[in-house]
């Protein structure tokens, strides 16, 4: 993704949202993140990030914007008009200001989403190419163009100096994707249906628009929008007719480049995970270092009528969701559990449970089932792929309607337990013994012999203790270790015997 800068985030946010106070450096510096103050932690090390001064009144930002200068930083946004612009030009890093009211946690997400807003436009990228097609629209046509899927979300969109523009288009572009509502639906309904290009009304505060659908074959695309200040030129219709038609091919190419792109990375994936594939030349496939395995599965199993179908849907939703955050991203379906590879670098590992939540919720509402989540323990390199998927795994079968997602550290009892009777039961020797007689006397005869042993056992051999977990008379707990052991000949004062006895009545029970 291209690189941009504090005049690009400018133009798209600009007053009186986010107002500039000084730029040393000048508007063609980098701008790569904006980052949330935090007094408690250090101060990263982030080139071309816009640190936001969170907690800190704007007179007393100087020491900060020094700070961020060391830390290679672009700049400093703080609240209200009282912001250290003198120690900013000495440091060398720009000084921003929104409003003295402004939510810092709305202020991040209007950054982070104009900064991340437009990619690269050359090297043969399918997006930059989508981007400088709306250029060369916005130009042929005479008015600010974007490029649209059916969903409304914004592909691309032109920034053709001096066209109008309109509060519509900059909160779309903000958040990529078109401000819903009854109108707005009405107009899409009619650009869809219509054969070629369509003239629309101007809706409240906006300005109108010239509009087409993009089409290949019977299939529609997408769609591409132009705000017509009543200045747009005289064959502006059939320039968007043309435009529409490469808008077409370039849609094409961008999903079969993708399609591509995610079989690719789902085979890749799918290797990593089994320990087959390259670790170092993976790592450079995608891009990653450090991860963690998450493992999603839904509680139909696919052996049912619907279950294979079932699983697709998961995929598909598991993808989307990991690409709204990570961008490209590496998804795998494997005998029915869907895997994803998260970035386990610096603080995203304390969002994957959020992550992993949030996805389990809106499956269980989109699949209409239940849907169990593991994640395994994060590992410092691709090379670790194949264990952090074995601990997701494992996390899967431990976990139930009471917890349906969890990661490794969170059930690390739970699975020490399952891998410890898996491996008494494959041996005769470890599962052999006195624990099977308890609970087949208990069976036959109604006793509670195996409950008994266990309250006494976990008491520490305490009778009291004991008595109170099992809610009877000291006397009561005594009498039936005595029937235990002249019953089924249990000597339960030999400290090796109850060792056994208690491990397998705790496990092998299960």
């Amino acid at each position: 993704m291209d690189v941009g800068t504090l005049g690009d985030l400018l133009d798209v946010v600009g007053e009186p949202s986010l107002r500039l106070r000084t730029a040393p450096a000048g508007l063609s510096a980098p701008v790569t993140e904006a980052l949330l103050y935090d007094a408690h932690a250090p101060l990263p090390r982030a080139p071309g990030a816009l640190l936001l001064a969170v907690g800190v009144p704007g007179a007393d930002a100087g020491p900060l914007t020094r700070a961020a200068a060391a830390a290679g930083m672009t700049g400093v946004v703080v609240r209200g008009t009282d912001g250290p612009v003198a120690e900013a030009e000495a440091a060398g890093v720009a000084l921003l200001s929104v409003d003295e009211d402004a939510a810092w946690h709305q202020v991040h997400l209007l950054l982070a989403s104009a900064i991340g807003a437009r990619p690269a436009t050359g090297g043969g990228d399918a997006r930059g190419e989508l981007f400088a097609l709306a250029d060369a629209v916005a130009a042929a046509v005479g008015g600010a163009t974007t490029i649209e899927d059916p969903g409304q979300r914004i592909l691309a969109y032109s920034t053709v100096p001096g066209q109008a523009t309109d509060e519509d288009r900059r909160q779309g572009i903000l958040g990529l994707r078109v401000p819903g509502s009854p109108e707005n639906t009405e107009q899409y309904r009619t650009v869809f249906a219509a054969p070629g290009p369509v003239r629309l009304p101007a809706l409240a505060g906006a300005l109108p628009r010239l509009a087409v659908a993009v089409r290949a074959g019977g299939e529609t695309l997408g769609s591409l929008w132009v705000v017509d200040d009543g200045r747009l030129a005289p064959d502006a219709e059939e320039a968007l007719t043309r435009g529409a038609s490469t808008a077409a091919l370039l849609l094409l190419r961008a999903r079969a480049a993708r399609d591509l792109a995610r079989h690719q990375d789902g085979d890749l994936l799918r290797r990593l995970l089994d320990g087959t594939a390259d670790p170092a030349a993976a790592g450079h496939r995608l891009g990653l270092d450090a991860v963690r395995v998450a493992a999603f599965v839904p509680d139909s199993p696919a052996s049912a009528p619907d279950g294979e179908q079932t699983a697709l849907r998961l995929l598909d939703l598991v993808r989307l969701q990991c690409e709204a955050r990570y961008g490209r991203h590496a998804c795998v379906l494997v005998d029915g559990v869907v895997y994803a590879l998260l970035p386990g670098s610096g603080e995203r590992a304390q969002r994957h449970r959020h992550l992993a939540e949030d996805i389990v919720r809106r499956a269980g509402q989109a699949l209409r089932v239940p849907v169990r989540a593991g994640l395994g323990e994060v590992v410092p390199s691709l090379a670790g792929a194949s264990a952090s998927r074995a601990d997701a795994d494992l996390v899967l079968r431990v976990l139930g309607a009471e917890l349906p997602v969890a990661c490794v550290t969170e059930v690390r009892p739970r699975i020490t337990l399952l891998r410890l009777a898996e491996v008494m039961w494959d041996s005769r020797e470890l599962s052999a013994g006195a624990w099977r007689a308890v609970l087949d006397h208990d069976a036959a005869h109604g006793t509670s012999h195996a409950h008994t042993l266990l309250a006494w056992f976990e008491a520490e051999c305490d009778m009291a203790g004991a008595a109170e977990r099992l809610g009877v008379h000291p006397n009561t707990c005594r009498y039936r270790l005595k029937q235990i052991h002249r019953q089924l000949g249990v000597d339960v004062h030999d400290p090796d015997e109850r060792l056994v006895l208690w491990l397998q009545l705790r496990v092998l029970d299960r």
